[in-house]
C-alpha cells in the first residue's frame, strides 16, 4: 500500500478507535427518553411477551429503593432511572425534610444495581395530602443521554447532568415554584440543547447547553403544561418543538425558541397533561376535561387555526398519552375504562370499547411494539390489545405478589419489556 494511503488509513482506523472507546454511544436499540428514543413511544423490537405474571416470563426483577412513576432508559449494558424515598409514602405524615431523590445504574442483563446517586430535594416541596397528588413529581421525570451524559430533570431541585459513572457534571435551576400535582415533564435532547418544560417551576420552556448547563434560550407565558415537548420532522426538512398548553399548541424552533406557529388547542382552562405524537408531517394533541382529540398539519406559520387545524373531536383523556400507528390513534381514558382508536387522517370514531376486567386508574401512556398495544392502569395490571379496526384484548396481565402503584411507561429492549411498579422494576419476555 502506498505510504499516503496507509497514512490515510491509519488516521481514520484511530480516529474510528477513538470514537468507540470515548463514551458508550447511542446504538440503534438502546432507549435514550421518554417514550422511546423520538418520543413517539413506537418500538422495533419483535419477540415481545404477550402474557406474564409473578411466576410466568419474568427473567428478573430488581427492588427498587422506593416509587417513582419515570420509565427506565437503556444505555448499552446499563439502564438508568430514577426514585425517591422519605416522604410522600403515606398521607399526611412524614416531613419533608427526609426527601430523598435517587439515580439508579442497574446492569441490563441482571437488574443489579451498579450505582445509586442520592441528594436531599431543595424544601419546601410539593405537599403530599394523599391519592395522587404531589407523588407524581417527587420521581416522574424520565431521565435522557446522549450516549456521554445522563440528564434528569427534578423539578424545582433542578436539572443535573451525570457522567455514566454518577459522576455529577453539572446542575442548573430552572424555577424555584411548586403545585399541588408536582412536576412531570421529561428532558428532550437537540442537538447541544437539553430542552426542559419547566412549567411549573417558572412558567418556561427553555433550553440549556449539554456542555455547561447554561440557559442557551427561553420562552415564557407556559403555564399548566404537564407534559413533554416532541420534536416532529417537517415533510420537506426541518424540525419543529411542538408543545401542548391549555386552548393552544404551539410550535417553535428548537434551537432558538422562537415561536414559529399557533393553533387553537385543548380547550381546557387550567392544565393539559398528554403530549403531543407526530406521524408524516401532522401532529395530534389530545386531553382536558372536557376530552378533546385534535390534529393539525406542521409546517405553517403564524396563527394556523384556519389553515392547518385538520380536525378535532370530542374525544380524549386527561392523563395518558395517545400513540399514532398503522394509520390511527389509540389511547386509554385514564378513568372510564375505554380504549379509543380514531382514523388519524379524518378523526372518525373506529371504535370505543370499554376494557374488561376494569383498570380503574389509568396513568401510564401505552407503547406501540411488535404489531401490539401494551397500556398499564395504576392497580390493575397491564393490558395487550391488537392493533387494527376493530379491538381485541390479546391480555390482561398482573403481579400476584405486586399491588405497587405503575404510573411509569412500558419499555421494549432486546426483545423483552421492561416494566416499573413503585416496587420493583422487571425484565418480561425470554432469557438471552
Amino acid at each position: 500500500m502506498p505510504s499516503t494511503r496507509r497514512t490515510t488509513f491509519s488516521l481514520m482506523l484511530t480516529a474510528a478507535l477513538a470514537a468507540t472507546l470515548g463514551s458508550v454511544g447511542v446504538q440503534a436499540a438502546d432507549v435514550t427518553g421518554f417514550r422511546d428514543s423520538g418520543g413517539l413511544a413506537h418500538s422495533k423490537e419483535t419477540g415481545l411477551p404477550v402474557t406474564w405474571s409473578s411466576s410466568k416470563n419474568v427473567v428478573w426483577k430488581a427492588k427498587m429503593p422506593g416509587p417513582g412513576t419515570s420509565s427506565p432508559i437503556v444505555l448499552g449494558e446499563r439502564i438508568y432511572l430514577t426514585s425517591y424515598t422519605g416522604y410522600g409514602l403515606v398521607p399526611n405524615q412524614g416531613e419533608q425534610a427526609n426527601l430523598k431523590r435517587q439515580v439508579l445504574c442497574l446492569d441490563r442483563a441482571s437488574g443489579k444495581q451498579i450505582w445509586r446517586k442520592e441528594f436531599a430535594a431543595k424544601l419546601p416541596e410539593s405537599k403530599y395530602s394523599g391519592g395522587n397528588n404531589a407523588r407524581h413529581g417527587f420521581a416522574s421525570a424520565t431521565p435522557t443521554t446522549d450516549g456521554k451524559h445522563i440528564y434528569v430533570f427534578f423539578g424545582k431541585s433542578g436539572v443535573f447532568c451525570f457522567d455514566l459513572n454518577g459522576k455529577t457534571v453539572w446542575t442548573a435551576d430552572v424555577g424555584s415554584r411548586t403545585r399541588g400535582w408536582g412536576s412531570s415533564n421529561s428532558p428532550v435532547l437537540h442537538k447541544n440543547l437539553v430542552i426542559i418544560n419547566a412549567s411549573v417551576e417558572s412558567g418556561r420552556l427553555l433550553a440549556l447547553d449539554k456542555a455547561t448547563g447554561k440557559e442557551a434560550w427561553t420562552v415564557g407565558g407556559i403555564r399548566g403544561s404537564w407534559n413533554t415537548p416532541l420534536l416532529a420532522e417537517v415533510p420537506g426538512g426541518g424540525t419543529e418543538l411542538v408543545i401542548s398548553v391549555p386552548q393552544q399548541v404551539r410550535g417553535l424552533d428548537p434551537a432558538t425558541g422562537k415561536q414559529l406557529w399557533t393553533c387553537q388547542g385543548i380547550p381546557d382552562r387550567g392544565y393539559v397533561c398528554p403530549s403531543v405524537v407526530a406521524d408524516k408531517g401532522v401532529v395530534y394533541a389530545i386531553g382536558g376535561r372536557q376530552n378533546t382529540a385534535l390534529a393539525i398539519k406542521l409546517g405553517g406559520r403564524g396563527d394556523v387555526t384556519s389553515t392547518h387545524l385538520l380536525w378535532t373531536k370530542n374525544r380524549g383523556s386527561n392523563v395518558s398519552s395517545p400513540v399514532v400507528a398503522d394509520g390511527r390513534l389509540y389511547w386509554f381514558h385514564e378513568r372510564r375504562g375505554t380504549a379509543y382508536c380514531l382514523d388519524a387522517k379524518s378523526g372518525d370514531i373506529v371504535y370505543e370499547a370499554r376494557l374488561s376486567p376494569r383498570p380503574g386508574l389509568v396513568y401510564s401512556s401505552m407503547l406501540f411494539a411488535d404489531g401490539k398495544l401494551y397500556c398499564i392502569s395504576q392497580h390493575n395490571g397491564t393490558y395487550v390489545v391488537a392493533t387494527g379496526p376493530q379491538f381485541k384484548l390479546l391480555a390482561h396481565n398482573t403481579f400476584a405478589d405486586d399491588d405497587s402503584r405503575t404510573n411509569a411507561c412500558p419499555v421494549a429492549h432486546n426483545g423483552q419489556l421492561l416494566l416499573r411498579t413503585d416496587g420493583y422494576l422487571y425484565c418480561l419476555g425470554n432469557r438471552k
